[in-house]
């Protein structure tokens, strides 16, 4: 009996997950992935197993975008993003707001330490065993707070969340810190440039995280 080929071994494997995307209810799930200078950006029945861009492709409705349509983007639900270059991550995290996030990383390279800044973070996963097996990490940032408003749009965002992508090269746990009540980003903060790139009102109390 003649084997099933690879493209038929995928089909079942895209059918099975198709079957149980129907008892999934609730879900709102985009994956972005960067491959190369090409970032796709997919909404998704279910969960895709990580790093694997061909079941993305076939199960998820996708479409390439450009690094600048990225900037100052609003997420409701999860968002995975599958990367290999800081660069395209950095693109695509600068200043978006999203509670809910898992970074896998689908490479082998190193990186130096760089701060990414995200708006109204409250979880974070990460997953590295595109690299070297490990178990994916969590990390609860804080709950909602009362006044932290979540609207579309970065600049109503009042909780910043700085992450350490060092983070990828070691096999330490998730870490973080949280300063509340800063009325000055720039001045409190100004060995961060982003707030010289990107100003943000000084009227207000933001509460900053370091993720490392």
């Amino acid at each position: 009996m003649t084997p099933p080929s690879s493209f038929c071994l995928l089909l079942l494997r895209a059918l099975g997950i198709f079957a149980l995307g129907h008892f999934t209810k609730g879900q709102n799930n985009t994956l972005i992935f960067t491959k190369g200078n090409t970032i796709r950006n997919c909404n998704c029945p279910v969960d895709i197993r990580d790093c694997d861009y061909s079941l993305a492709n076939l199960m998820c409705s996708c479409k390439s975008v450009l690094p600048s349509a990225m900037e100052q983007t609003s997420y409701h639900g999860h968002l995975t993003i599958w990367f290999t270059d800081i660069s395209t991550l950095g693109h695509v995290l600068k200043f978006t707001l999203v509670q809910d996030l898992k970074l896998s990383l689908c490479g082998s390279s190193t990186f130096p330490t760089k701060y990414l800044p995200i708006c109204g973070l409250q979880r974070l996963h990460i997953n590295t065993e595109a690299r070297r097996p490990s178990r994916e990490q969590s990390l609860l940032i804080h709950s909602r707070r009362e006044g932290s408003p979540m609207h579309k749009g970065w600049q109503t965002c009042v909780c910043i969340s700085f992450l350490d992508v060092a983070l990828f090269n070691r096999d330490s746990s998730l870490k973080s810190y949280s300063i509340d009540n800063i009325s000055s980003l720039t001045s409190d903060f100004p060995d961060f440039s982003y707030f010289k790139i990107s100003p943000m009102p000084n009227n207000r109390s933001y509460v900053v995280t370091v993720i490392y």
